[in-house]
């Protein structure tokens, strides 16, 4: 799309600082404008680079939009038209705000959505603050999303809005499956110098404090920078020390160099639970033999027992539709990714207007039965929040090869378990 020339009442201020200065300063909301009568929706994601594993269901979504918006939506009585304009982060949380920007003053979006991580969700939903743009979010722990913007809990954000599950539910779930099999609840940890990482390890909210309470031990050697090549320290330390359980949240490139040279230094865990690295069926697939037993928090499976709120389709048949689409296999931010679908067809139907104010409104006020759960911004736990449902799951090996199977729903009963967590040989 072409650009369009910026009014300089729409010029913000865009740079460094803006989490603090959102929670202090009520932004404008941005005017739109044209007055054709299309909704202009930017969604952000890493397309290209190491977070782009993420991204792999997002053409599939984006043909069921087009499909789905075919024949616009009824907003206050007027039917729009959709346009939706995608946007690559290329995996850089700087380029995340660029592109942010650009959708905000150069393509005057009237929504903006984006999911995978804090390297994507974070600045985004900084730029829709600053410029009063209303923004929806997922796929990212809240408290990482919430805190790492300044968040005050007593008032929180005006214009962004984000579902996901939180640190205390996965290490609710990283507990229970661990326990599940006799270990000497020594951990080692992999938590690098990352947005992620630094919320993870932190010593008040993230899983110190919770597997101390819980009497694990952990063998923690310190924050590491991305990408990380060589994990020969960290393989050492755990082996010399007896580590049984490993943890950690990295991208899939890099797990693969620690669970790659793993193999090579003899370093043989029970149990190998690591976020974001151990979440898509292709990363998983280069390990060959060596995939089987790794575990890893569910937040997505075609066995979950959510609906389309927008066909009715379970979480099974879309797990369908994608692989007849793209000829591979569900991935956890398939169901995610189809859920901002979901919230954009179900926020602009109960708008007023198009007016930033009267889309905000409605998303303040959405209670959806998604595929992913019901997402209503009134339950918290902090303001501009919905939780959603968490489950762990074991790759294991089936007929048709390594498969992930949920073994772990005790923060969400009605997902179904289809096995328990087993050393890995």
């Amino acid at each position: 799309m072409s650009s369009q020339t910026t009014s300089p009442s729409r010029r913000r201020v865009l740079q460094a600082g803006g989490a603090a200065a959102a929670a202090s300063v009520l932004a404008a909301p941005a005017v739109r404008a044209s007055s054709a009568n299309t909704i202009k929706i930017g969604y952000v994601a890493p397309a290209s680079g190491p977070l782009a594993l993420f991204s792999e269901s997002d053409p599939f979504v984006l043909a069921q939009a087009k499909k789905l918006f075919a024949n616009g939506i009824k907003v206050g009585g007027t039917t729009y038209a959709v346009e939706i304009i995608y946007k690559d982060t290329q995996s850089d949380s700087n380029r995340a705000s660029d592109v942010a920007s650009e959708l905000i003053l150069n393509d005057n979006v009237d929504m903006l959505v984006g999911a995978s991580t804090p390297a994507t969700t974070v600045p985004l939903a900084d730029q829709a603050e600053l410029n009063g743009v209303p923004c929806v979010t997922n796929d990212t722990p809240w408290q990482p999303w919430f805190f790492s913007r300044k968040g005050d809990p007593t008032k929180g954000f005006q214009w962004t809005y984000h579902y996901f599950w939180g640190l205390e539910d996965i290490i609710a779930v990283y507990t229970s499956m661990w326990s599940q099999i006799a270990t000497n609840k020594l951990v080692g940890a992999l938590w690098p110098n990352d947005p992620d990482g630094n919320a993870w390890s932190d010593a008040q909210h993230g899983f110190p404090p919770a597997l101390a309470q819980k009497g694990y031990g952990l063998d923690d050697l310190g924050r590491f920078p991305l990408p990380a090549d060589n994990f020969t320290s960290f393989i050492t330390d755990f082996k010399n020390k007896g580590a049984e359980i490993v943890t950690g949240v990295i991208p899939p490139p890099d797990f693969a160099n620690f669970w790659n040279q793993s193999g090579q230094q003899g370093y043989k865990p029970k149990i190998v639970t690591v976020a974001k690295a151990t979440e898509f069926p292709e990363a998983i697939a280069g390990f060959g033999g060596r995939a089987a037993g790794l575990s890893v928090d569910t937040w997505w499976h075609p066995t979950f027992p959510f609906h389309s709120s927008l066909t009715g389709q379970s979480c099974a048949e879309i797990a369908q539709a994608y692989h007849a689409f793209s000829g591979k296999t569900w991935t956890m931010p398939l169901g995610y990714r189809y859920s901002l679908i979901e919230m954009i067809k179900d926020v602009f139907s109960r708008a007023a207007s198009t007016d930033p104010n009267d889309v905000v409104a409605a998303i303040r006020a959405t209670n959806l039965n998604s595929v992913v759960g019901t997402i209503n911004f009134n339950k918290g736990p902090v303001p501009n929040v919905s939780k959603t449902p968490l489950a762990g799951g074991q790759w294991k090996q089936g007929a048709g090869g390594v498969e992930l199977v949920v073994i772990e729903n005790s923060l969400e009963p009605s997902i179904p378990v289809g096995g328990k967590l087993a050393p890995i040989a």
